[in-house]
């Protein structure tokens, strides 16, 4: 096997390529977690026709756009702000709000910590039990809520756990915020993929509380990362104001702009995605929860966290393994909480996933 101190994301198909010599065009990414659909056929139909749109200035209101994804996820686009993906709006929101600590359920997405660490804030983890299924003791969680703490972070669904928070339960999580003058961020970069999304997202939430921003993007779902095109929801008028304020003009190109308003109305593709999804997702937990070998999560997301139980296998072995069936999976031992028997896989097409559980039921990948 070999030995290198990198743990790869999926976009590292470059270092994998001058690691281990295979292409990157031949490698099957189950570590990004983009829809396996690829981009929407009206989006790779009709943008072409837009090119001309690069020769003028976007609106620098995105006014257009707005009320495109205001339909889409059912909310006021006045309660909408457009950022350079979902990252750009979560270092604006933490240079604006510059929490002093604040508490963030993991294991989780890293970007959340890095972005407080650099505006000078400490963070602080609740970690998910194994023994629960990684899901959210909200009671036990709420009790530790008080006013020392500033913000609260909640990926949901979350990376890599695949776990929710439904939102009956995020209303009581907000009411006790409310309380103690804690803002609350939820990434809800994957819950479009969850059979059960109107009992999870919290954009309706938005209308009631000022003290909530959700934060979503297109690299997903959508399965465009290049493009850059990410949003956020809130009712927080104030937060939409400082945030426009704040951020550069034209962050989105005329043809992101463009592109996005195509894409949220294409509805084949988006039923189309959440079938594809839904049944992969059923099929390969059945599959994976009936081998003593592995520890299945139950996922809510696009992909899965399955822990390893084969004494003789870590997860960088099993990545190692993986890779050279030019087949690449997430080792996920740089999470908080995680050791080297995790790793997060993403679900593509029914062909590549029958590829993926042959290599992994097999002990001579």
């Amino acid at each position: 096997m070999i030995q290198h101190k990198d743990h790869f994301h999926g976009s590292d198909l470059e270092k994998i390529e001058e690691i281990y010599g295979i292409k990157k065009e031949e490698i099957v990414s189950f570590s990004a977690n983009v829809n396996p659909l690829g981009i929407s056929p009206m989006l790779r139909e009709t943008l072409a026709n837009h090119i001309d749109a690069i020769t003028t200035y976007p609106d620098r209101e995105y006014t257009s756009l707005r009320k495109c994804i205001a339909t889409y996820a059912d909310t006021d686009y006045e309660n909408i702000i457009m950022g350079n993906g979902s990252t750009e709006l979560i270092s604006l929101f933490i240079q604006i709000t510059h929490p002093r600590k604040a508490l963030i359920i993991g294991p989780t997405y890293s970007e959340y910590e890095r972005e407080i660490s650099l505006g000078g804030g400490t963070c602080l983890y609740y970690p998910l039990k194994e023994e629960q299924d990684f899901a959210l003791d909200a009671s036990d969680f709420m009790s530790h809520l008080n006013e020392s703490i500033d913000l609260v972070v909640i990926c949901n669904p979350n990376n890599p756990t695949s776990g929710a928070v439904l939102r009956r339960t995020m209303r009581k999580i907000l009411d006790v915020c409310k309380q103690n003058d804690i803002f609350v961020m939820v990434d809800e970069t994957y819950v479009e993929f969850a059979d059960n999304y109107e009992e999870i997202t919290s954009v309706p939430l938005t209308a009631y509380y000022n003290n909530i921003v959700i934060l979503r993007g297109t690299s997903k779902f959508f399965a465009c990362p290049g493009l850059r095109l990410g949003y956020a929801v809130t009712g927080n008028r104030d937060l939409i104001k400082e945030i426009n304020t704040r951020k550069n003009p034209w962050t989105i190109n005329s043809l992101a702009a463009i592109a996005g308003e195509i894409m949220f109305r294409d509805s084949s593709y988006i039923a189309q995605t959440r079938s594809l999804i839904s049944r992969e997702r059923s099929r390969i937990y059945e599959i994976l929860m009936a081998e003593s070998r592995f520890q299945a999560y139950p996922p809510s997301g696009n992909f899965m966290l399955v822990r390893l139980h084969d004494d003789d296998l870590t997860s960088g072995m099993l990545f190692d393994q993986m890779i050279r069936q030019k087949m690449m999976i997430r080792d996920c031992s740089t999470f908080p909480f995680l050791d080297n028997k995790y790793i997060r896989f993403c679900f593509m097409t029914p062909e590549m996933n029958d590829k993926l559980l042959s290599c992994l039921l097999s002990k001579n990948c």
